[in-house]
């Protein structure tokens, strides 16, 4: 299943400061940390917590959030399906990243291990 044109602008136009709660409060609730939170979103965009909570103070879209990002040359190696969407067959870009992260998120709050989340060896 592929995703509609109006998906797409939706999730574009979407603040990335919306959905981080939503992150912080998945993760703490299954016993993972914000730091560890931190860890994954830096892994995937190259943000240090400073860049993060000032695109957070902006209320950066995620079109803002990841055009500023420095993506994880390992980043294709997430796969899987979230939302509905099997990762690797997303094609627009945006939405791609945007899943990258939701699935990495995922994984953390099911307890994967940081290694496995990180796609290191």
């Amino acid at each position: 299943m592929n995703t509609t044109p109006e998906h797409d602008a939706r999730m574009a136009q979407m603040t990335f400061a919306s959905v981080y709660p939503h992150y912080v409060t998945k993760v703490e609730r299954k016993g993972r940390t914000k730091d560890e939170l931190h860890q994954v979103i830096t892994w995937l965009t190259g943000f240090d917590d400073k860049k993060l909570q000032e695109l957070i103070d902006q209320k950066a879209t995620f079109e803002t959030f990841f055009s500023e990002a420095t993506i994880n040359p390992n980043a294709d190696l997430i796969t899987g399906v979230i939302c509905g969407y099997r990762i690797e067959e997303i094609e627009n870009t945006l939405t791609k990243q945007v899943r990258y992260l939701d699935k990495q998120v995922d994984e953390l709050a099911k307890g994967k291990k940081m290694e496995k989340i990180l796609r290191t060896a």
